[in-house]
């Protein structure tokens, strides 16, 4: 099939799934279309063990997408700026410390913990899987996605200051992680570890290169848009920063992720008050809300058909489940302690290790990530591990947290939320917990 069959197939695909659910379990979209991208998966390797062509062209129609090239070269720029125009600036930089804190050294007692859980738990199983390839593991699974977090957040209500926290850190963190994920994957490849020097200097160019190619390309773009007073022009600015802004972020060698959310921040700021008039400063927003949302139910709906690939052994589906509750538990820790650490020099909000810890959650980036790695012995157990706790991400602990976070701050301040009606509704449309 040509790509634009391809496209057509799994947009055709992913818009009966969201029938579906709406239909049948009424779901919330994002959850739902992955729910019935699982169930659709699981039923082609039913059928496909007596109709072998079924599963043999499901597989040929998967391949043919890319995961790793659509998600890092096609949605992701787009989605992160998305994400990151509703974004209050002045709220991320008074969240600045717990957010740089979580981004960096979070990210890293994370991989360590997933990686030596992993190593340990592969061991009981009786998998012949060395500690850097679980590390590996760990690299790619430890940041949190900011596009599956950045959704749930629309629809849970929390305090202001925790919804920062957990959105800034999603943002952010990913250059960490990637620069965590290439070391790491330089010994796997090469057999040998880099220089601390060159671990150093990697994450600098990544991280501080992205900042910077984000601000300038930021600041061209609110130039542009103060310049001119037409709302389809202004639109198309805002797409070349998205797009051509994280190729060309890439193209220095630099964390195009970080550069586009700067970029969207820029925009999302200083550019709504100062470079836009009423009217595209609706329109534009308008559009970008809902690319955000197609895109995110196309991601989801990818991921759950995206399952058609991996092999459903009991032995990978134990090793998938006990790195689900090795990833929480390493997510945990390295969520209290930089906040317990801080809460030395300022209050945190009631139950926010609790919310971190479950509003953590994995998504496409991770999936994209473990499908790039090169054969080894040991990749397809990765691959497995991976999707077990984006699937449990998304369909567990996404659909929980808010339904939780209503019942431990009402456990925390049976006053307050006495004092609040059922149902009532915040400025960003979910239920009021604060």
């Amino acid at each position: 099939m040509s790509l634009f069959q391809v496209a057509g197939v799994i947009i055709a695909l992913v818009a009966l799934f969201g029938f579906l659910n709406h239909r049948l379990s009424k779901l919330p979209d994002a959850i739902g279309i992955t729910a019935m991208g699982l169930v659709a998966s699981l039923a082609t390797a039913v059928i496909g063990k007596r109709v072998p062509a079924v599963s043999e062209w499901a597989e040929q129609t998967i391949a043919a997408v890319n995961f790793p090239d659509t998600v890092f070269h096609g949605m992701l720029g787009l989605l992160l700026f998305a994400g990151s125009l509703h974004i209050d600036l002045g709220e991320i930089a008074k969240q600045k410390w717990a957010v740089a804190i979580l981004a960096t050294v979070g990210v890293l007692l994370s991989t360590l913990l997933v990686g030596v859980g992993m190593y340990l738990a592969a061991n009981l199983l009786g998998f012949h899987l060395g500690f850097v390839y679980c590390l590996l593991f760990g690299a790619l699974i430890s940041p949190t996605d900011p596009i599956a977090v950045l959704a749930v957040l629309r629809r849970v209500g929390i305090p202001k200051s925790l919804e920062i926290k957990i959105a800034g850190e999603s943002l952010f963190n990913d250059g960490t992680g990637v620069v965590a994920f290439l070391t790491i994957l330089g010994i796997v490849v090469a057999g040998e570890p880099k220089p601390s020097s060159d671990i150093a200097l990697l994450l600098v160019q990544e991280v501080l290169g992205g900042i910077g190619v984000g601000i300038c390309i930021g600041l061209l773009g609110f130039f542009m848009l103060k310049g001119v007073d037409s709302y389809p022009v202004e639109i198309l600015i805002t797409l070349a920063m998205a797009t051509a802004g994280y190729a060309l972020a890439e193209s220095l060698h630099t964390s195009a992720p970080i550069a586009v959310v700067v970029m969207g921040l820029l925009i999302g700021n200083q550019g709504r008050r100062l470079a836009m008039s009423e009217s595209t400063r609706q329109h534009l927003f308008s559009f970008w809300e809902l690319l955000d949302e197609l895109l995110n139910l196309l991601l989801f709906g990818l991921i759950g058909i995206e399952l058609v690939v991996l092999p459903l052994s009991p032995s990978y589906l134990l090793f998938g489940l006990i790195a689900i509750a090795v990833v929480l538990l390493a997510r945990l820790v390295s969520v209290a302690v930089p906040l317990s650490a801080l809460h030395l020099f300022r209050p945190v909000a009631s139950n926010a290790i609790r919310i971190m810890t479950w509003g953590g959650l994995r998504g496409g980036i991770s999936v994209a990530l473990a499908l790039t790695l090169p054969n080894f012995d040991g990749r397809t157990l990765i691959v497995t591990a991976t999707y077990a706790v984006v699937i449990f991400s998304i369909l567990v602990q996404a659909l929980t947290i808010g339904p939780l976070v209503r019942s431990w701050n009402a456990k925390a301040n049976p006053e307050s939320s006495a004092e609040v009606p059922a149902g009532s509704r915040s400025k960003h449309g979910a239920e009021s917990t604060t």
